[in-house]
């Protein structure tokens, strides 16, 4: 099976974009796992499928297409702001007069505001949307930490130094 794809790389998080007409009809979860095994497949945090709005939802007139994204472990987040902002600069490519995109994440319609543009760099602005706090008290490998979720979850650690193995901690779900 062949599927075209972009690789492209966001604030150190890598993912391939296919466009919605050129994914097959499949399981795309496995499809998304296999093809992010950075030893069997092609290797990124992520796989996105990128459907460009060619006759806009009336509820949503600015919208310029929607997005669709699986983490490498196959699951299927609501939203990944470098990811967005990976497709969003795919659009500006496409359309370098426009500097306004919209795009319909899991989270809802995100805007982004081009801010620059070179050769193979973007840059954006981007409203996330509304952070939720999960937990402003949770406790993770036994350090304070504070669970919120701006579309996708997240945990933040207040550290007064990097002198612990905050790599593991990081890691740990």
């Amino acid at each position: 099976m062949k599927i075209p794809f972009i690789k492209l790389h966001g604030a150190k998080n890598d993912f391939l974009i296919t466009m919605a007409a050129d994914v097959p009809i499949t399981d795309l979860q496995d499809l998304a796992i296999a093809i992010c095994d950075r030893y069997t497949g092609v290797g990124a945090d992520g796989w996105m499928i990128l459907d460009p709005t060619s006759s806009p939802d009336p509820a949503e007139p600015n919208c310029d297409a929607s997005i669709r994204l699986f983490n490498s472990d196959g699951s299927e987040p609501e939203l990944s702001g470098n990811g967005t902002r990976c497709a969003a600069a795919l659009l500006a490519r496409r359309q370098p007069q426009k500097t306004d995109f919209y795009i319909r994440t899991g989270a809802g319609l995100k805007h982004l505001k081009l801010i620059s543009a070179g050769e193979l760099e973007y840059k954006f602005e981007m409203n996330m949307g509304e952070v939720r706090v999960l937990d402003l008290h949770a406790n993770v490998r036994g350090r304070d930490a504070v669970l919120v979720n701006p579309g996708n979850p997240q945990c933040a650690m207040p550290v007064e130094d990097f002198d612990f193995n905050w790599r593991a901690v990081g890691a740990a779900e």
